[in-house]
């Protein structure tokens, strides 16, 4: 089983609201092998907890517009780790610190990536070619 159409487009589109505010380590995983209740995890850093409500700004904006409200939104208020359910994609904002410490990507190891468009950035400095 793999993540639905449906579910790549908001992937894409939250990936990209949260690129435009400079996200970092941008990631997506395709969770429907693994989980029931949703197609796709997008996991995104912020350097601190301003941006990490910013970017959880824009991310909810860009679904709006696609159809999409989150059903769930836990953490807004710490800044820290904010995760938004809107059912078909789980996006999760971390602070950078927390990203490390918490270590999503090691987690969810098995499941495959996503493959967001090149125009997306946020990629780690190593793979950025920084």
């Amino acid at each position: 089983m793999s993540a639905s159409d449906r579910a790549v487009e908001l992937t894409v589109a939250a990936a990209r609201a949260a690129a435009d505010l400079k996200a970092q380590e941008i990631i997506a995983l395709d969770v429907s092998g693994q989980l029931v209740l949703t197609d796709a995890f997008v996991i995104a850093s912020g350097t601190n907890e301003r941006q990490v409500g910013a970017i959880v700004d824009a991310v909810e904006e860009s679904l709006h517009k696609l159809g999409a409200k989150p059903l769930r939104r836990e953490g807004k208020a710490e800044g820290r780790w904010v995760l938004i359910d809107f059912g078909d994609v789980v996006v999760h904002v971390q602070h950078a610190e927390d990203r490390i410490y918490y270590a999503l990507e090691r987690l969810w190891k098995d499941c495959p990536v996503i493959e967001l468009p090149a125009d997306i950035h946020g990629a780690p400095a190593d793979e950025a070619g920084e």
